[in-house]
């Protein structure tokens, strides 16, 4: 049975006034979670944000769901949009609000339910996170993985078909790490929801990717994708290999 294709990056060159990756091209699946990884300063985040329509790529496209995010269209762009969720590395929760309150904003901004709903629907949000309990408290007084799972919350919070996350087990300790990883194949699992991870993460990667794609900065590309296992034990280059098993440049062991 084929599976749908929620997610479309067609020959894409990634950068700002340069490319800084070119042709980047992969479909993401319903249901799966897909990972964009790579080391450090290879273009992860610029492609991300190519593909939540904060940056437009410098070539090609990127569909969700069949709309052009980039499209001229504003209904289509409208629409793509609304596809999806964020949940940003730092949290980029509001310090001046609660949790709730923070949930509560894309709610109040994009529906027009009646206050009382939209009390209902943050708290389940936060239900869902484990964080129903913090309802009242401020991103200041909660932990580093709290502040995670609260964006996270506000990212569900008008029911996506797609969850983004920016690096979602930086800085956090390999406890709440594995906590946090557990949580979101919950969520996948419970909601049959799309999944797109940046990070470099390996304990994470191999414990929610489905599929990968990996990036380059030398290769300003795409240097290989599949599954985590396949790329460890089947490494198409050097640089596949030294990534998988954490090995520095040189170590041909």
């Amino acid at each position: 049975m084929e599976r749908k294709t929620v997610i479309e990056v067609n020959h894409v060159d990634a950068g700002y006034d340069h490319p800084v990756l070119r042709d980047v091209d992969f479909k993401v699946f319903q249901g799966e979670v897909f990972v964009v990884l790579g080391g450090s300063g290879c273009g992860k985040s610029t492609m991300l944000k190519h593909m939540i329509g904060l940056n437009p790529p410098l070539a090609g496209t990127v569909r969700l769901i069949g709309d052009n995010i980039w499209s001229g269209d504003p209904a289509e762009r409208t629409r793509a949009l609304r596809h999806f969720g964020v949940s940003y590395q730092s949290g980029a929760l509001f310090g001046s609000m609660t949790l709730l309150e923070n949930v509560l904003l894309p709610l109040e901004c994009f529906t027009s339910l009646p206050p009382s709903a939209r009390r209902l629907l943050a708290l389940m949000r936060l239900e869902q996170v484990g964080l129903r309990e913090y309802a009242g408290f401020y991103p200041a007084d909660i932990s580093g993985g709290m502040k995670k799972r609260a964006a996270i919350a506000r990212a569900l919070a008008l029911e996506p078909e797609i969850l983004f996350l920016d690096e979602p087990s930086a800085g956090l300790d390999p406890v709440t790490s594995a906590g946090l990883d557990r949580l979101l194949l919950e969520l996948r699992d419970r909601h049959g929801m799309t999944m797109v991870m940046v990070t470099h993460e390996l304990p994470s990667i191999f414990a929610v990717a489905d599929r990968c794609v990996m990036l380059d900065r030398a290769a300003q590309g795409m240097i290989a994708q599949g599954k985590p296992a396949e790329l460890r034990d089947y490494p198409p280059n050097d640089t596949v290999r030294r990534f998988f098993n954490r090995q520095a440049e040189g170590d041909k062991s």
